[in-house]
């Protein structure tokens, strides 16, 4: 079958594209016997993506983060030769982490939104970066390989980083992420997706259901468009802009009928 055909059902402009280019690095990889990867695919483009090759049942793939939690990722595409060392051993050539060190009287001051916008203020390009891990001495950007010093070397242009130390390390030297949570309880009619985003993003139901169109949320890593989807126990969910969510605990009805739900918030 060929690329127009795969990709007749995808009405997006912008779907066709990303899926476009990893039919191509899937054609080079088999030509050119080597490991292709693309650039960084947000939450969105990586649920878009896994569905597709799951559905032309294409398995020589990875989808790569630097860490298991990540949530940007590049898609990995190698040869039917490779086993899971050889493609391990290649990690260090496809991502590389740019670390910033903040001196001492800067350190704590700095949150994502505030590296996130450095980047972009500078006009780099975003796909190139991955997930940012912050730390309070400051923090690993990950980024792919041939961005790695472009990103070194830029980011003393802004005020906030010129007297950081900035270096590029391997993507096995990453710093671990420390995960902090706190738990919160809502309230619900029912257990539909819009109800729980609603309460989640604190926002009104046609609010939430305006989140769920734009495609920003994300049950298990895997987009959700549908209002009335049925949520269940110890179910991720992400919602782009507010935060990521663990349903942990059904501890009841009210009077009324509705549920009540213990809910771990990454933060």
């Amino acid at each position: 079958m060929n690329k127009q055909e795969l990709l007749k059902e995808y009405k997006k402009q912008e779907d066709k594209m990303c899926l476009s280019q990893v039919l191509d690095k899937i054609e080079f990889s088999k030509t050119r016997e080597k490991i292709e990867y693309t650039d960084f695919l947000d939450m969105y483009q990586v649920s878009l993506v896994e569905n597709f090759l799951r559905k032309i049942k294409f398995e020589n793939y990875r989808l790569y983060g630097g860490y298991d939690e990540a949530e940007r990722k590049v898609l990995i595409v190698y040869p039917e030769k490779y086993d899971e060392n050889m493609l391990r051993k290649n990690y260090n050539k496809i991502l590389k982490i740019v670390r910033i060190k903040l001196p001492e009287e800067e350190q704590g001051k700095y949150s994502h939104r505030n590296y996130l916008g450095g980047i972009v203020k500078l006009g780099l390009k975003r796909e190139k970066v991955g997930d940012i891990i912050v730390a309070k001495e400051g923090a690993d950007i990950i980024v792919v390989d041939d961005f790695a010093k472009i990103l070194k070397e830029e980011l003393p242009a802004l005020t906030r980083f010129e007297n950081s130390y900035i270096q590029v390390e391997e993507i096995q030297n990453l710093k671990k992420q420390e995960i902090k949570v706190e738990e919160v309880k809502i309230i619900v009619p029912s257990l539909r997706l819009d109800n729980i985003v609603s309460d989640l993003a604190r926002t009104s139901r046609s609010k939430a259901a305006q989140i769920i169109a734009q495609e920003r949320v994300f049950v298990n890593g895997q987009n959700e468009t549908k209002l009335s989807k049925q949520l269940k126990l110890k179910d991720v969910i992400t919602i782009r802009g507010k935060g990521r969510f663990i349903i942990k605990e059904f501890t009841g009805t009210t009077r009324s009928g509705r549920t009540v739900i213990l809910i771990e918030r990454y933060v």
